[in-house]
């Protein structure tokens, strides 16, 4: 038996948290389904064998997808954020997200088909925004507002001016 661990993150899906569990450990390293449990007896969005709860990681952090039914849904007050080494892993990462039914957003954020906001943020665009020189982090962050996915080219000349 799997043990869950102490401190998880509990995500609410609408009956496809082993979809979605599947997919992010397909596409992100240190993932992987942990474990499915199924259903004892009947419940409010399910019936007894359903899948009702999913032991995951994503990235090294426990998760847990709960089937609870369509009452609640996903926001962007909880995101994942995935510092990026370069913009083929931004790239990799944000097509992956967009290409299999997800949405851009504005700034390096995306959501899934599941609606999780995620926030692939290359490590450039955090060292740029914090630059000690004011003018060079108010040129790399004007430049990353105009953005959907990042494009660390632009922001690295943003940042030099």
């Amino acid at each position: 038996m799997t043990r869950i661990a102490k401190n998880t993150i509990c995500l609410w899906f609408d009956g496809t948290a082993e979809d979605a569990a599947q997919f992010y450990a397909a596409t992100f390293p240190d993932s992987s389904v942990d474990a499915v449990y199924r259903a004892p007896g009947d419940f409010p969005s399910g019936k007894q064998g359903d899948v009702l709860t999913v032991s995951f990681t994503v990235m090294g952090i426990p998760c847990l997808g709960l089937n609870g039914g369509p009452a609640f849904s996903h926001s962007e007050a909880f995101s994942f954020q995935v510092a990026t080494d370069d913009q083929a892993e931004t790239d990799r990462y944000w097509n992956a997200i967009v290409g299999n039914g997800g949405a851009e957003s504005e700034c390096g954020w995306c959501k899934d088909k599941w609606g999780l906001s995620w926030q692939i943020t290359p490590r450039a665009l955090t060292d740029a925004i914090a630059d000690p020189d004011p003018a060079a982090a108010k040129r790399a962050f004007d430049s990353m507002m105009t953005m959907r996915k990042i494009d660390i080219a632009t922001i690295e000349a943003a940042r030099r001016g």
